[in-house]
């Protein structure tokens, strides 16, 4: 097994629930492991893998806000989740595009995509229009994952120390955002990173009739 995460689904009855995805590698010629040496071969692997990529009990825990109660009333839960599923099966690359559209539709100007290598975790950059009385010419630099596994706070330390010192933090994925991710992104004592997740994605997406 590579790894397991949460994630939150429609079900055929429109209902969001969370559900537990598990990732396995498949071998076409997988080594033979005696029974007797299975546990102590999996009890190793298991605390290397932790060793790598420590996880908080936060970590584990994805989100649930008031915003999203608010987006899957707005378009209905089943409808999203399709959208989200169009979503994933578009290239990496050519979903950057993609929010290049969804922000430039949204009032920002002079969004551009970084250049694929050499770009910190940056990937787009953008700026609010002048015609905005409040945020007029505000720096963005946005990064997004076309993910199925949760963003965690390690994601969004990386992006955080990636910004530019002028520049407002948006992180967009297609999956979720943990409970440590989210308090990361709101810290007090940090410039906060606001989170845009696969269901309010959808949300946007289907407002703006932004096809994939």
């Amino acid at each position: 097994m590579l790894r397991h995460y949460q994630e939150r689904q429609a079900d055929k009855k429109g209902s969001v629930r969370k559900v537990w995805l598990f990732e396995f590698q498949i071998h076409t010629t997988p080594t033979t492991v005696p029974v007797d040496q299975a546990t102590t071969l999996t009890a190793n692997l298991l605390a290397e893998s932790r060793k790598k990529n420590p996880v908080t009990p936060l970590d584990r825990e994805i989100t649930e806000s008031p915003e999203e109660e608010q987006t899957i009333q707005f378009a209905g839960a089943e409808d999203l989740e399709a959208v989200r599923a169009r979503l994933l099966l578009i290239p990496p690359l050519k979903f950057e595009y993609f929010i290049k559209t969804v922000m430039e539709q949204s009032g920002f100007v002079g969004v551009s995509v970084t250049r694929a290598s050499g770009d910190g975790g940056i990937d787009l950059d953008a700026y609010v229009d002048e015609n905005n009385d409040f945020f007029s010419g505000t720096h963005v630099q946005a990064q997004v994952k076309r993910w199925r596994h949760a963003v965690g706070s390690p994601d969004l330390n990386s992006f955080r120390g990636a910004l530019s010192t002028t520049a407002k933090g948006l992180f967009v994925t297609t999956s979720s955002f943990t409970r440590a991710a989210v308090n990361e992104a709101r810290h007090p004592m940090k410039p906060s990173i606001s989170l845009i997740d696969g269901l309010r994605l959808s949300a946007i997406a289907t407002r703006l009739n932004i096809g994939e």
